[in-house]
């Protein structure tokens, strides 16, 4: 008897899951959520790249959302973006459900857990976009490093709190180099339909410099994070805005600023095409 059927609440949410999974409408709104981070992503690029030239900005998802509410039309465009975000962060919780165990062995098993890590925590992140983009929508103005701050500190002032942070800072690191890695081998291919001519040579280039580039910010922020917990100061924690005004304290701070804001952009135009050729 299959696991499936031996829980039968677990059987139906599959079910739903691939009825939802198969509406048109669903996957046009997930679909569109990739448009929304492109979005996002070359706004961060833009404010990056402003900063590396010596002007001021948010460099990160919070940064990227005001600027959006200052144009015109932004209290609309930001709910747009907000039900683009949702839906594709619930594209990705259906996605990490119906993950499956393709041996029925440890390995297996450990292929279906790691795949539904991934993409419920891709979900998580989506989702979280989505709020961002909500709350600003209706007003708020959030900053993404006295938010990271913030945290930290609550964070410092409890027991085994600083280990949490290490933790913490050691998975968004982890998930740095492995957006590094994706970027390198190229694996984001294989959960994409990319053209065999220029388009797609086009399109693999973008995606491997945006993978890494954004590989690299968020390694910047794990190790921010470690920091501010084995020096128990909250300060050093930031977000991607701190990894930006870190990079530019760097030799050749502003030349690496350059590259990560190029990479943003391209990992945005990268992500925009994801909605025309993403496999879902």
């Amino acid at each position: 008897m299959s696991t499936d059927a031996r829980h039968p609440v677990k059987a139906e949410a599959k079910h739903v899951a691939r009825k939802a999974e198969s509406n048109p409408v669903f996957e046009a709104l997930a679909r569109a959520g990739y448009v929304a981070s492109g979005v996002v992503h070359g706004l961060i690029g833009v404010i990056v790249l402003v900063i590396a030239s010596g002007g001021h900005g948010e460099g990160d998802q919070a940064g990227a959302m005001k600027a959006v509410a200052g144009a015109p039309a932004g209290f609309v465009a930001l709910w747009l973006l907000a039900i683009g975000l949702w839906a594709l962060g619930v594209w990705h919780a259906t996605e990490g459900l119906l993950a499956y165990d393709p041996s029925g062995d440890m390995k297996g098993a450990a292929h279906k857990w790691g795949r539904r890590l991934a993409e419920w925590g891709q979900a998580v992140v989506f989702a979280a976009l989505g709020v961002i983009a909500a709350s600003v929508a209706m007003g708020a103005r959030p900053n993404g490093e006295r938010a990271a701050e913030g945290a930290s500190r609550s964070l410092l002032h409890i027991p085994g709190g600083p280990i949490v942070l290490v933790l913490v800072g050691l998975a968004i690191g982890a998930g740095g180099v492995a957006f590094i890695v994706m970027g390198v081998r190229r694996s984001f291919r294989n959960r994409m339909r990319i053209p065999r001519n220029g388009l797609g040579r086009a399109l693999s280039a973008l995606g491997v410099v945006g993978f890494i580039a954004k590989g690299i910010a968020l390694g910047v922020v794990g190790v921010l994070l470690v920091i501010a917990a084995l020096h128990a100061d909250a300060k050093a924690a930031g977000g991607l805005d701190g990894a930006v005004d870190a990079l530019l304290a760097l030799p050749l701070g502003p030349a690496l600023a350059w590259i990560v804001g190029l990479g943003f952009l391209a990992y945005g135009a990268f992500t925009v095409a994801r909605a025309r050729f993403a496999r879902m």
